[in-house]
C-alpha cells in the first residue's frame, strides 16, 4: 500500500451536489433518511440512465444501525439493491434513492455492542473509473492529496476541512458488482464535485465546480 502522509490538499473535495428531477422530493426523503447535511440538492432534467458511475457509502457503528438507516431509506421510497447481511468484512447493505442515487449502509462490526443510533461515522463518495492510476495521476496533477492508494485497485484522497464527505476511486465494474448492478450506464453522472480551488472534468466525465463549503440542504 502507498501512502502519502498529510493533513491538508492544495485542492480538496468541498461539497457534493446530486442532481434530481423532483428537488422537493429529494428534500423530503433525504432529510428522512438523515444525510441532508452531507450533500447539496438541484435540479435537473439531464438524460441518465444505468449505472451513474458512483456511489455514497456510509460507514456506521453497527448491524441495527444499518438496519436503521437502510429501513428510514425504504420506507422513504427508496429501493434495496442487495439486502442488508453480514459479510466476511462486517455488515452492510444497498439501497437506491427515488432520485437514482446508489448509497451503501455499512459496519465493519459484526455484532452489535449497543442499541441502534443515527450517527454516521464516515461518508465516502466512492466514483468508479476505468483506470485507477491513470485518474488518481489526473487528481493529483490538479493539487489533490492521495492519502491511500492500494495499485490500480483503489485510491483514497486526503479529505479537505470544508467537507464532511471523503473522495476515493474504484475500478468501474468493480464498483458495480460489489452494488449489485449493472456496469453499462449512459448520460449524464448527475453529480457535481465541489472543489476548493478551481472547475475541471475528469477522465471519466464527473463534474467538479468552484464550490463554497457544504452547507445543510434543509435550510
Amino acid at each position: 500500500m502507498e501512502t502519502t502522509a498529510s493533513t491538508t490538499a492544495h485542492t480538496s473535495l468541498a461539497s457534493v451536489t446530486l442532481e434530481v428531477a423532483d428537488l422537493e422530493a429529494a428534500r423530503r426523503f433525504y432529510s428522512a433518511f438523515g444525510v441532508d447535511t452531507y450533500i447539496h440538492l438541484r435540479e435537473s432534467e439531464a438524460h441518465s440512465s444505468g449505472f451513474r458511475g458512483f456511489t455514497l457509502a456510509l460507514t456506521v457503528s453497527g448491524p441495527a444501525t444499518v438496519d436503521s438507516f437502510v429501513g428510514a431509506a425504504v420506507q422513504g421510497g427508496a429501493t434495496v439493491l442487495k439486502p442488508a447481511a453480514k459479510s466476511l468484512w462486517g455488515y452492510g447493505g444497498v439501497v437506491q434513492a427515488p432520485d437514482g442515487t446508489i448509497w451503501k449502509i455499512a459496519t465493519s462490526a459484526k455484532k452489535d455492542t449497543g442499541p441502534a443510533t443515527r450517527e454516521i461515522d464516515e461518508v465516502v463518495l466512492l466514483i468508479g473509473v476505468e483506470d485507477v492510476k491513470a485518474t488518481k495521476e489526473f487528481y493529483v496533477g490538479r493539487g489533490l492529496t492521495v492519502a491511500k492508494s492500494f495499485g490500480g485497485k483503489y485510491a483514497e484522497f486526503a479529505p479537505g476541512q470544508s467537507s464532511p464527505v471523503k473522495l476515493a476511486l474504484y475500478k468501474r465494474r468493480a464498483l458495480a458488482k460489489d452494488l449489485g448492478v449493472g456496469a453499462d450506464g449512459t448520460g449524464s453522472h448527475r453529480v457535481v464535485l465541489g472543489s476548493t480551488a478551481h472547475a475541471f472534468t475528469d477522465l471519466d466525465g464527473f463534474a467538479w465546480e468552484a464550490a463554497a463549503p457544504l452547507a445543510p440542504t434543509a435550510s
